[in-house]
């Protein structure tokens, strides 16, 4: 099988690179590097370059014959995404419809999606499972769920199987340091605390402690890296086998507070936490679970890696003795 990841010079395209590739599967990466890193393709092959350039994409397809998609090359800033919305709906919705469209040309059938919880807004009940109403509310939210849909109608008009992965909270790093979590800016929390205990300038702000829960922070589901991963490698095999596409919530089915993150971290690591309790953010739900029954039944997936003492550690190994 050969794949082409876009966006595989990032944080869990290059989780998925590494894991395709030590199935056997042979990888391309395609990345313009806009926030990635070349470094962190370890594996594969590597190619820098616009998924949105119309010819060269067209191009490119036709010449490496490839058997599937793996789509992580989008903007993912909820914040950027609500004040510069022109760049998400270009990269993230015009950009892949360029992709494709020439996926269809060169006769790819199948295309896995790197979509995002935040497809479904406020959350209207706990966990969240497939069936919630998608409503978002931000265009970085929206612009995922657009690609959900141009997704289905591609495959009623054009035979396109797909597989969307709606993303609750990406987190931890390889088990052996070599990848790892690189943001610039960096606005996931556990990267976040690690860098104040390490960096005593810097004071962790903790935005709200007056939402309904058992310590007024907001309550978040996170899952490893390297799980995700995994769960990419099992859909496409999923949709390739049956010929179908599916959408899966992952998630861990459960969740911790800010607050309990935070004291989870000061006693696996021995060294405190410096941080302030700031106002709420506007939009920010005191509690985003997922279900993960559905990728569990259909698609055998394990959590192996995702207790958070796990994700914890790795996070800090990498924090430590980044090497990009």
């Amino acid at each position: 099988m050969k794949v082409l990841i876009t966006g595989g010079a990032g944080y869990i395209g290059s989780h998925c690179n590494r894991y395709f590739f030590e199935q056997g599967v042979e990888t391309i990466v395609l990345d313009d590097l806009s926030d990635g890193h070349p470094e962190a393709v370890i594996v594969g092959n590597f190619i820098q370059g616009d998924f949105g350039d119309k010819d060269f994409i067209q191009a490119f397809l036709v010449a490496e014959k490839f058997d599937a998609i793996v789509h992580f090359a989008a903007f993912a800033s909820v914040p950027d995404s609500v004040t510069r919305p022109q760049r998400y709906y270009d990269n993230n919705v015009t950009k892949m419809l360029t992709l494709l469209d020439a996926a269809v040309a060169a006769g790819i059938k199948y295309f896995v999606f790197s979509s995002s919880a935040a497809t479904f807004g406020e959350p209207q009940y706990i966990p969240i499972d497939e069936g919630h109403p998608q409503k978002p509310i931000n265009p970085y939210g929206m612009t995922k769920l657009i690609g959900e849909k141009i997704l289905a109608d591609y495959e009623k008009a054009y035979g396109l199987h797909s597989c969307s992965f709606r993303y609750f909270n990406a987190a931890g790093c390889s088990h052996d340091g070599l990848l790892g979590e690189n943001h610039d800016p960096e606005s996931h929390l556990i990267p976040l605390i690690i860098r104040a205990a390490l960096n005593k300038n810097k004071t962790l702000k903790v935005f709200g402690n007056d939402y309904e829960t058992k310590d007024g922070s907001c309550v978040r589901d996170f899952v490893h890296v390297e799980d995700l991963a995994t769960a990419h490698y099992l859909g496409l095999r999923y949709i390739m086998k049956n010929n179908v596409s599916e959408q899966f919530n992952l998630g861990s089915s459960d969740g911790f507070t800010v607050l309990e993150i935070i004291k989870a971290f000061e006693t696996m690591s021995g060294i405190k936490v410096p941080y302030e309790i700031a106002t709420r953010r506007a939009g920010d739900p005191a509690v985003l679970v997922a279900s993960n029954k559905k990728a569990k039944e259909l698609l055998g997936w394990k959590l192996v890696n995702s207790s958070l003492e796990k994700i914890l550690e790795t996070a800090l190994v990498w924090e430590k003795n980044k090497r990009y």
